[in-house]
């Protein structure tokens, strides 16, 4: 089973990035990063698969994660409706705030504990659950004041689950990790336009034979085959943001509206118009 790191991007330099119902339901995401993350589903019977853990929530789930902890995306496989928040908080902030500030030390806490992994049951995945779901309504500091309260009540619930008994700590190479790190961002930043495989080769010292192959083997895919699944996610957020399928298709760094049409109903599995609708 091939893990991928993602490359999580904060707007403003936020200590926080919210991802408001994101659908990834049709793809096997198993990946990590160095974010922790509380995820928040519902409407839905799905796989909690987290490190070693793995079994099944029913009707909703609320978990967070730890640093670098291997997961697999909570939707995967879903065909009914249902709607997911995606909170990713990141490290500095735990050891720069939390860490030193001790009126948020059960909140330190909590993270030190989220290395095991915690799902939240009961009247506290109930109440959180409804919090998480008005974060996007909410001006910046509305959101930022609203996140420490949603931790507090994480850090002093007790209707919770360790995932395991230990705290787990990804193994995976640093150096590959930082070298992936290094193409994602490049991927990030230049999406829109069209990308030589050469020029991102030689941005981490391979040629570009070498690299075809170092991607496929670290990331799973080719590097023709990520780069076409990550601009079609921003394509999708194009589309429920407004925009209509030519200005979502070349607004994501495809050349042809044609091959965008074909690519993105192979990867989703339905045409850019259906997945609008």
């Amino acid at each position: 089973m091939k893990i991928q790191l993602e490359n999580i991007q904060t707007d403003n330099k936020s200590s926080f990035r919210l991802l408001h119902d994101p659908k990834l339901n049709d793809l096997f995401f198993w990946h990590f990063h160095p974010e922790y993350e509380l995820v928040y589903i519902e409407g839905a019977d799905g796989i909690r698969h987290v490190g070693k853990h793995h079994s099944n929530y029913q009707q909703s789930d609320l978990v967070l994660i730890g640093s670098n902890i291997p997961h697999l995306n909570f939707d995967y496989g879903i065909k009914t409706a249902y709607r997911k928040e995606v909170l990713h908080i990141s490290p500095p902030f735990k050891e720069q705030v939390f860490k030193q500030v001790q009126e948020l030390s059960a909140i330190y806490t909590l993270f030190e504990k989220s290395q095991q992994g915690i799902a939240f049951h009961g009247k506290t995945k109930k109440i959180v659950g409804e919090q998480i779901k008005k974060l996007h309504l909410l001006s910046t500091f509305d959101q930022f004041i609203a996140v420490i309260q949603i931790l507090k009540t994480l850090a002093s619930c007790e209707e919770i689950e360790l995932l395991h008994k230990q705290p787990v700590y990804n193994t995976s190479d640093k150096k590959q990790q930082q070298r992936l790190q290094k193409v994602y961002s490049f991927i990030d930043e230049h999406y829109i336009r069209k990308i030589k495989v050469e020029e991102v080769a030689q941005l981490v010292n391979l040629s570009k034979e070498a690299f075809c192959r170092y991607f496929k083997k670290h990331s799973g895919n080719t590097f023709t085959s990520f780069l076409n699944q990550y601009r079609i996610s921003q394509a999708k957020r194009l589309l429920l943001a407004g925009k209509n399928v030519s200005e979502a298709c070349y607004g994501c760094g495809f050349e042809s509206l044609s091959y965008f049409n074909r690519t993105f109903k192979k990867i989703s599995g339905e045409n850019p118009s259906a997945f609008k609708k």
